[in-house]
């Protein structure tokens, strides 16, 4: 009854008692009063039946029967298993009370019988034992509607029903074993199983145990692979479900059952490759799988980095990497969803590994006559594809490949060779046996505006270049053919890179066009991945003075985006570190002056501040995370098209969507101590003197009649007055440098404050040094004060322990001097001899003779008295015997003579 009684607390808590007397509630009590206390078996079984179809319709009757109906169905369930009907018609009510019914649209906040039937059921862990027990019954709907049960109980208390299933001897067990019953069983149980390993370890281990993965590939077969239903989904769900953090369960299913069906299922049958919902959502969740693998098991588990690397070496040996290349790549007719997930397969499966690299690089695609290298054809789906998602995929597996893969990036540098017009402008798909370089270059070279493929082409670019000096300086010599001969020489990749941004800025404002958001922010990204770290790239962007000016007023266009302002700013910065040049307007004093001038100082440093903080940078998270793949979830990622992008510019920021892949950890984190980097050198550049500067003022020609004499001690007097007005120049110019890199970040400052007369500045410098100094006597003053209270506090510590020791000792002579006097008297009385002693004895003997004397006289009183009592008593007694009758005398005869003998021994003894 702790059931019911629990229940109509929180029944009468959220409707109040309005409802008790309701004719559900009536209802309900009178069937289940018929199925506890009826006498006919088929009046009970009537009964059930009706209370399971009023249940199921009503959510009143939900409510009545959670309230009092559970104890009466779990006592048929455990007293009557072997009235079958009964049995089976108390788990269809059961059902029923924990599904919700939706058909009754009511308030959003109204409450729902159907969870707090199943929030109280969960609550008694002995309910889900006695359900467990009902799965090895015999009868297919007891095993049939026990799975519903439990499914129930755990979409909506799953923790409760986890902890209540481990704590049940062989709970896992018998769930296992449902996998090989019929086939109705065997789902449910699949998709109890897929609920239940989500996140409990516990659970996953001993599943993995009984024989899971044998189990699940055995049904995945069973069922037709990719070609299966929903139940192929379920499976791999439950996979993964087993994988995702356990590096052990990789390892077991690597040296077990291999990965060889895991891999099957990718292989595409038939001559028409049709692609239903269900097999695209079947071919994620294998592809699920597979990434799983690449990633070898959770972060914090230690053998993640070793099942990594074998992993990915077992799965190219198995020819994964053909699979994914006809998924891919090859079936251009497969769903978007599929293809991009494949082509991050790809570069996931690749990465880091130097054999899987050399796989990929030598893999060639289409059959005779018409083959192609793959990594030709991923370029071609970068330049021509409609779905940006597929760009994303596709670039990223580029991006893997050239990490940390010199060899790689020279190979395709080495390919970046320009075609004559009459190739360059020849559409993609006429020559399929264009070189890698020669088709990079075309997108490069676009002349009829499609600034879209030149930042893909772009984005490739920054890969082959990223932290390769070699490839940099390679590719800078690269000259591209004017589009018409009549306009002109060739021009070099750098400069017709850096023109097409500024085509992109101007094409942007002129129409208003979205689409072209995103194509500065790639194409500065290579402009500042290419001039890192590279002198020669600097250079060759200086040798054009346009771009200085145009990056100035870039830098200060309120129009752009706070990411493009921040890029350009970055830029100019990496002229100005990574400037080896000594020519004149050139050098990085020119251009650090020039951004004084153009932009100012604290402007400057502030875009660095404003792009850190936009959402690109402020949101980039270390690797990209995908959510699992669950029924919920699978049919919106399988109908992913082209017009997915749409559910990506929900996002709240003025950069487009994309960006936040193309801007990975990796280049955040660069870009980041750049700007460190940058502002650390702009305080260098302007604390030493410029180069080759050469100041000839008139003083220091010599006057006319003026001896050689006193013309040398004149200029000698006018040169060490320069250098003390150059040294207190450049100091200042340090301090100001310093103060704004600093404070570049407060967002106080405005450009219009830094105009100001020199007679301010100097004032408000030597205002500045002395605070500061009266800061640094201020700082001392405290220290001093402090150490000086401490070594105060000190001694008054040790002057308090002093007294109490003091005091202490005080007291002990005190009381050694009074134990000193006591003795001496006790000596001197010793010393006067026995005589004194004799009195004080027999003065001690009458004392104690007195006080007996008193003690006796004492009791004695008390005796007569308690004598006077008895003999009052015994005249009482007397009294009332004469009156009775009685011959008291008679009756008084030989008592008290035995008493009295004693007393005369006594007497005679004292006489």
């Amino acid at each position: 009854m702790d059931l019911a009684s629990r229940y109509k607390g929180v029944v009468g808590f959220v409707f109040g008692n309005e409802n008790s007397g309701s004719s559900e509630d009536s209802y309900v009590e009178r069937l289940l009063d018929r199925i506890s206390n009826g006498v006919l078996a088929e009046d009970r079984r009537t009964a059930i039946a009706e209370l399971q179809s009023v249940v199921a319709e009503s959510r009143a009757a939900q409510l009545a029967f959670g309230a009092m109906g559970f104890p009466v169905l779990m006592g048929v369930l455990k007293e009557e298993r072997d009235d079958v009907e009964m049995v089976r018609g108390a788990l269809e009510t059961l059902v029923s009370a924990l599904t919700p019914i939706d058909h009754v649209k009511g308030p959003t906040n109204e409450v729902q019988p159907a969870l707090m039937n199943t929030d109280l059921l969960s609550r008694e862990s002995e309910s889900i034992s006695l359900l467990l027990t009902l799965l090895s019954e015999e009868d297919f709907y007891v095993r049939y509607y026990t799975l519903q049960i439990l499914t129930a109980l755990l979409t909506n208390s799953p923790n409760r029903l986890q902890e209540a299933i481990l704590s049940i001897p062989r709970g896992i067990t018998r769930l296992m074993d449902m996998l090989m019953d019929r086939e109705v069983i065997r789902n449910e149980a699949l998709l109890l199983l897929t609920y239940l390993t989500r996140e409990a370890e516990e659970i996953q281990k001993i599943v993995v145990f009984e024989g899971a993965f044998e189990k699940i590939f055995s049904i995945i077969k069973e069922e037709g692979g990719s070609e299966g239903g929903v139940v192929v989904q379920d499976c791999l769900e439950l996979l993964n479900n087993l994988l995702r953090s356990s590096a052990s369960n990789q390892v077991l299913l690597r040296e077990t059952m291999g990965f060889d069906p895991l891999i099957s299922i990718l292989k595409l049958r038939g001559s028409t490759y049709s692609f239903t919902q269900q097999k695209t959502i079947n071919l994620l969740s294998a592809l699920e799988t597979i990434n799983l693998l690449m990633m070898g098991g959770s972060e914090a588990d230690p053998q993640k980095d070793s099942n990594k690397i074998t992993n990915k070496t077992v799965l190219v040996q198995k020819k994964l990497l053909d699979y994914l290349l006809m998924l891919g790549v090859e079936s251009q007719w497969a769903p978007i969803a599929v293809r991009c997930s494949a082509l991050r397969s790809i570069g996931d499966l690749i990465a880091g590994n130097a054999k899987n690299l050399d796989a990929l690089s030598s893999k060639v695609l289409g059959e005779e006559p018409q083959v192609e290298l793959a990594l030709n054809s991923i370029l071609r789906i970068i330049l021509r594809t409609s779905s940006m998602q597929e760009f994303i995929a596709a670039d990223h597996v580029f991006k893997n490949f050239c990490e940390k893969n010199t060899d790689g990036q020279a190979m395709l540098a080495s390919t970046l060779i320009p075609q004559p017009n009459s190739m360059t402008h020849a559409p993609l798909e006429e020559d399929v046996n264009m070189s890698f370089g020669s088709m990079l270059l075309h997108g490069l070279s676009e002349s009829d505006g499609d600034l879209e493929t030149c930042c893909r082409a772009a984005s490739v670019l920054t890969h082959i270049l990223k932290d390769n000096t070699q490839c940099k300086e390679r590719v800078l010599r690269i000259e591209l053919e004017a589009p018409m001969p009549s306009l002109g020489a060739p021009e070099l990749l750098l400069h017709r890179i850096v023109r097409y941004l500024a085509v992109a800025s101007s094409m942007k404002n002129k129409d208003g066009k979205p689409g072209y958001s995103y194509v500065q922010p790639i194409i500065l990204k290579l402009l500042v991945t290419w001039l890192a770290d590279c002198p020669s790239a600097v250079q060759c962007f200086l040798d054009s003075r346009p771009h200085l000016t145009y990056m100035l007023e870039l830098v200060s266009n309120t129009s752009s985006t706070v990411c493009v302002r921040g890029l350009a700013a970055v830029l100019l910065g990496e002229c100005v570190i990574y400037n080896k040049s000594s020519e004149s307007g050139k050098d990085g004093f020119t251009i650090a002056d020039a951004i004084s001038q153009k932009i100012g100082l604290t402007a400057y440093f502030l875009k660095f501040d404003e792009m850190q903080r936009s959402f690109l940078f402020s949101s980039v998270k270390p690797a990209q995370s995908h959510k699992p793949l669950t029924r919920s979830t699978a049919a919106s990622m399988a109908e992913i098209e082209d017009g997915e992008e749409s559910d990506l510019s929900d996002q709240k920021n003025e950069d487009h969507p994309i960006l936040t892949s193309i801007f990975d950890a990796q280049f955040v984190n660069f870009v980041k101590s750049l700007e460190v980097y940058i502002r650390e050198n702009i305080v260098d550049v302007y604390s030493r003197p410029k180069s080759d500067v050469a100041v000839v003022p008139a003083e220091m020609e010599q006057k006319g009649g003026e001896s050689d004499k006193d013309y040398i001690k004149r200029l000698k007097a006018f040169v060490e007055k320069q250098c003390s007005e150059i040294q207190k120049l450049l100091g200042r110019n340090a301090t100001l440098a310093e103060d704004l890199a600093r404070t570049g970040g407060s967002g106080n400052s405005q450009p219009e404050l830094r105009v100001g007369s020199g007679s301010d500045r100097v004032q408000a410098e030597t205002l500045r040094r002395d605070l500061q100094e009266a800061s640094q006597r201020i700082e001392m003053l405290k220290a001093e004060k402090a150490k000086i209270e401490s070594e105060a506090s000190m001694y008054q510590n040790l002057v308090g322990k002093l007294e109490s020791d003091l005091k202490s000792l005080s007291d002990a002579y005190n009381s050694l001097e009074q134990t000193n006097l006591h003795l001496e008297k006790e000596v001197k009385g010793l010393k006067s001899g026995g005589t004194s002693t004799s009195p004080d004895i027999e003065s001690i003997k009458a004392g104690a003779r007195e006080e007996a004397q008193k003690e006796s006289e004492a009791e004695l009183n008390d005796l007569l008295v308690c004598l006077g009592q008895e003999q009052s008593k015994v005249e009482k007694l007397s009294a009332r015997l004469s009156e009775l009758g009685e011959d008291v005398c008679k009756l008084l005869e030989g008592i008290g003579d035995d008493m009295g003998l004693p007393e005369d021994d006594d007497e005679e003894e004292e006489d």
